[in-house]
């Protein structure tokens, strides 16, 4: 566990932007807060590594939770807001990796 702008991060070689062994490019720094624990994790695949349940996606009737971190400058979104933002965090502008598009149905629903 890392606690980064005040937030403990749960994972596997977890920096001080959210990056995690599993993804460490320079646009990996969200980390996602888990339905099932309440958690933040950079990614699934540090949930399954570290948390002792099986994984949970957000509902789709609670996307208006915030449960995404910017590990740059630590602002907390919205789900609803984090699925609208382009990839980029609307506090401080950092850019986001766009591939994780590709696994949002591991956090959330619809």
């Amino acid at each position: 566990m890392r606690i980064i702008h005040g937030t403990a991060i749960h994972g596997v070689d977890v920096d001080a932007e959210t990056r995690c062994a599993h993804y460490d490019t320079e646009r990996d720094v969200i980390a996602i807060r888990f339905a099932c624990c309440e958690e933040y994790y950079p990614c699934f695949r540090c949930h399954d590594a570290v948390a002792d349940h099986p994984r949970e996606p957000w509902p789709e009737d609670e996307q208006d939770t915030e449960a995404v971190l910017c590990g740059v400058c630590g602002a907390e979104m919205t789900i609803t807001a984090y699925l609208d933002c382009g990839s980029r965090c609307p506090d401080c502008g950092a850019a986001f990796n766009p591939g994780c598009a590709n696994h949002y149905e591991l956090y959330f629903d619809g």
